[in-house]
């Protein structure tokens, strides 16, 4: 990747967003723009203003930057993000994560929405992930390496921070959600899978399926970033819906779920 493609768009942020250490950032897919409760804006910016950013192009994610306090703690809140099937490379896909580091975020939450695998799994249900299957075999780390991005060869052993999980199972335990612990399986996209792979997939151990996250969660984990990764099952896979799948179900679901995504994401605030 280029890294004067990242330090161009650094140099739109004010300095009043890296004058102080970041508590947490947070990366809203689709549906979860609104899941958001704000003391205080400190910085706000749409993404179409963000150099190499660039709008969102996908129903259902807002496209917007807000760094904002909420209690003691500062948080760096992309609502919406951008795919790597969006067919900008993998700079715009990770641009928010390496924003964060450089804002000196060290835990992130990244959420999506997804379609359900599982057999135990209903559109409406909560999946904390817990680790990934990286179904399209490339990754945003190909290329030269920089220091600051961590090591040559990354461990990923844990990338989803077993305390952050427990966190979220205590949220939403408290709130009475479903919720279960799973492993997610990332599909470039943006067509979705037919049943055959749904299959494949399920047999590889997959709970859920989705068209993100995982470049981001490799490049934080890479950065040294702790992680937790919550999954709104928006729809059941290919072949075990009885419908044709389309993204108007994901945007309802995420319409459905808002109380809830809201309440669990202040819940797991509160807990850090």
């Amino acid at each position: 990747m280029d890294i004067s493609f990242f330090d161009k768009a650094a140099a739109y942020f004010p300095d009043n967003c890296f004058d102080r250490a970041v508590d947490l950032g947070i990366l809203l897919g689709s549906g979860w723009g609104e899941a958001l409760e704000m003391d205080e804006v400190i910085f706000r910016a749409s993404y179409s203003d963000i150099p190499g950013l660039g709008a969102s192009t996908v129903a259902g994610h807002v496209g917007e930057f807000v760094l904002y306090r909420r209690g003691e703690r500062r948080i760096a809140a992309w609502c919406g993000r951008r795919h790597y099937y969006e067919g900008v490379g993998w700079e715009p896909v990770v641009l928010p994560i390496e924003m964060m580091r450089r804002m000196g975020c060290g835990t992130v939450l990244l959420t999506n929405a997804s379609g359900g695998i599982n057999p135990a799994l209903r559109p409406g249900d909560f999946v904390i992930i817990r680790d990934h299957i990286n179904l399209i075999n490339a990754n945003p780390l190909v290329g030269p390496h920089r220091p600051e991005w961590g090591e040559r060869f990354p461990d990923m052993t844990e990338i989803y921070t077993r305390r952050l999980a427990e966190l979220l199972h205590a949220g939403a335990n408290r709130l009475g959600l479903r919720v279960m612990d799973g492993t997610y399986a990332y599909n470039v996209g943006p067509a979705y899978e037919t049943p055959a792979e749904i299959r494949a997939y399920k047999a590889q151990g997959a709970d859920v399926v989705g068209m993100s996250t995982v470049p981001e969660a490799v490049f934080a984990k890479a950065c040294g970033m702790k992680i937790a990764g919550l999954s709104l099952v928006s729809n059941l896979a290919a072949g075990i819906a009885l419908r044709p799948l389309g993204h108007e179900e994901v945007i309802a679901a995420g319409v459905a779920a808002k109380p809830a995504m809201r309440a669990l994401v202040e819940d797991f605030i509160d807990r850090l």
